[in-house]
């Protein structure tokens, strides 16, 4: 029996080499991934959800005061949030220029954004839709600046929040779109005139783009 032992002993040896490569090879990719942005945007997009239904009370306590608001109607507004992140900086040499290669990969791919304005409709005081506008698409994925202005209420959510909406990593989130959008109330999407007028439906029609809603 003790001439079996040391091939036990490198199988043991092998298997935990592997082990230790592939958690290596996977915490490689993870901080790969988190430092071109695949993570912001997931967490930006998964924020769409679960601040549905947030008060405004609440929405100001862990997003801050909004940088502007407007009253559309008697139960309708609109907050706009502002964020800004300067762009990472990268090492490198005259042999490997990673600085250009990366700023060279992003101005290709639509990333290296630095701003982004979410704008946030209210119905009758709480969250009903969030937009995200503005040069804010990181290396990988889209919106993904957009998570420094939901960052407060997704790392300590509020009690008004959505919380139906599954885990960073396994949720109903893409990094690459935004979720759909919600259902709307009529009262937060058409005022008096645009209520009574809808889109005309046939493309080829002589009539005007605009038309009176039908009975």
């Amino acid at each position: 029996m003790r001439g079996h032992a040391p091939i036990l002993d490198v199988g043991i040896f092998h298997y935990m080499n592997g082990r230790l490569l592939n958690l290596l090879a996977l915490s490689s990719l993870s901080l790969g991934l988190s430092g071109c942005g695949y993570f912001d945007s997931r967490a930006a997009h998964k924020a769409q959800l679960t601040m549905i239904g947030m008060t405004s009370y609440d929405l100001q306590s862990c997003a801050g005061l909004p940088a502007a608001t407007k009253q559309i109607n008697d139960t309708t507004q609109i907050f706009i949030y502002n964020g800004t992140q300067p762009q990472p900086s990268y090492g490198g040499s005259t042999l490997i220029p990673v600085g250009d290669i990366v700023t060279t990969v992003a101005q290709l791919g639509g990333g290296g954004g630095t701003t982004c304005s979410a704008v946030i409709r209210l119905d009758h005081d709480r969250v009903a839709d969030v937009h995200y506008t503005g040069n804010n698409d990181e290396l990988i994925g889209t919106d993904g600046i957009c998570s420094i202005i939901t960052r407060g209420c997704s790392r300590r959510p509020e009690g008004t929040m959505n919380k139906q909406t599954g885990s960073l990593l396994f949720g109903p989130v893409s990094a690459f779109h935004e979720p759909k959008g919600t259902n709307q109330s009529t009262s937060a999407t058409y005022s008096p005139q645009a209520g009574t007028v809808e889109l005309n439906p046939n493309p080829n029609s002589t009539d005007p783009v605009i038309i009176p809603r039908k009975p």
